[in-house]
């Protein structure tokens, strides 16, 4: 590469924040060595996902414009998010005027399948753009020909490169583009920091003041989801679960961590569960930088993801990586972490008798637990660790402007 540091540029249009940003942020961690690094966001996103790029010493620029990702049960709200999306399309076109996109690399939250016009105009712009795949996409038959169409005009254009972040994403998207392409697919796994991971297990190994410091009972056994409070995470099987063990095993907590509160309606529906054993909370309010937040993982007894959809979840990953026993379901590539009986239990999606039973057996045997989560967080450490993962991904960055240099 020159001398001159060229510019990488992390872009998203949503306000939400989870996973992919924390996959994001293990590729900057390891870029800003060389490349002037540069993230752009809409203006009113989580002030905890812009404290946390701030730690990073990172560039961050705002966006006036928002992505519309509400649910859209009816025609009108699907037709108002389409246009929501293609507005934000419009708007990111001319707010990526300012950069010389020939230069630079722009790594991309969008779906290009979908969004297939706007990868276009990027192309004729001669832009180098990355998109991360974390999950297949599925759909009746005729939308899988339309995205196969589409995935194969936009895997053709020059400087367009697709990561997948788990072997599970790219082998299910073969059937959507070129052998050719689909062959140079680079896997950049969603990994985690085990510099992080140390010092969060450094900071202290008394269990019951993180317990006291956070408010949670020294007396309970603690099962603990940690994600956005959405429908794919399995958010109803997790309370059905809590429902089924309120009156048989008063003394299990459920804990779902989220960096978004659930909204009025969705309050509604918890309070009907009548729950006295769950408590939902802010990521926000347990920790003021990334480490913090992992330290209160450490009041589980029990990490618990009943994901109906996934590629492979981070949260999961650092839960195990911290030493604690993991339940989660036989989905997508979960699998390439959770291996059942041996780094954690698996179970069927949608199914909360499966997730009480597993959570019941951990706590009655407290041997497979510790062993379950000793071996888990070795796999983990060993497999999955995103200083790996950046390089490969800076690799193929550099790889853009080979012939340039």
């Amino acid at each position: 590469m020159n001398k001159e540091r060229r510019k990488l540029i992390f872009f998203w249009t949503y306000l939400e924040w989870g996973g992919a940003q924390v996959y994001f942020m293990a590729i900057m961690k390891e870029a800003l060595k060389a490349w002037d690094v540069t993230t752009v966001l809409p203006r009113n996103s989580s002030p905890e996902m812009i404290r946390f790029l701030e730690q990073l010493n990172v560039k961050i620029e705002f966006l006036d414009f928002h992505i519309d990702l509400g649910q859209a049960p009816t025609l009108r709200r699907k037709i108002e998010r389409q246009w929501s999306r293609i507005e934000c399309e419009i708007a990111t076109l001319r707010f990526l005027k300012r950069y010389d996109l020939s230069n630079s690399i722009l790594h991309i939250e969008a779906a290009p399948w979908q969004s297939w016009q706007f990868f276009t105009l990027l192309s004729l712009r001669k832009a180098n753009v990355f998109v991360t795949m974390h999950n297949a996409i599925n759909g009746a038959k005729w939308r899988e020909l339309v995205w196969t169409a589409r995935m194969n005009l936009v895997t053709r254009l020059p400087g367009f490169h697709i990561f997948a972040s788990n072997k599970d994403t790219k082998t299910k998207i073969r059937y959507l583009v070129e052998r050719s392409f689909w062959e140079k697919i680079p896997v950049t796994y969603t990994c985690v920091d085990p510099v992080q991971i140390a010092n969060v297990l450094a900071r202290t190994d008394d269990t019951l003041a993180i317990r006291t410091k956070h408010s949670v009972s020294n007396k309970a056994f603690v099962v603990l989801c940690v994600g956005q409070f959405i429908d794919r995470k399995g958010r109803w099987v997790f309370l059905d679960a809590a429902k089924l063990l309120q009156t048989g095993h008063p003394d299990i907590q459920f804990i779902w961590l989220t960096p978004t509160a659930p909204n009025a309606e969705e309050q509604q529906k918890i309070d009907a569960y009548g729950l006295d054993n769950l408590d939902i909370r802010l990521s926000s309010t347990v920790g003021s930088d990334r480490e913090e937040v992992l330290e209160f993982f450490r009041v589980a007894d029990v990490f618990a993801l009943p994901s109906y959809v996934e590629g492979l979840p981070i949260a999961l990953l650092e839960a195990m990586s911290l030493g604690i026993s993991s339940i989660s379901t036989n989905v997508f590539a979960i699998p390439e972490a959770v291996i059942d009986g041996e780094t954690g239990l698996l179970i069927k999606a949608g199914d909360p008798k499966a997730l009480a039973a597993a959570i019941v057996r951990l706590k009655e045997n407290p041997e497979l637990s510790k062993a379950l989560a000793t071996q888990g967080s070795k796999f983990v450490i060993e497999n999955f660790d995103e200083r790996e993962a950046a390089k490969i991904a800076i690799s193929h960055y550099e790889e853009c402007f080979k012939d340039a240099d």
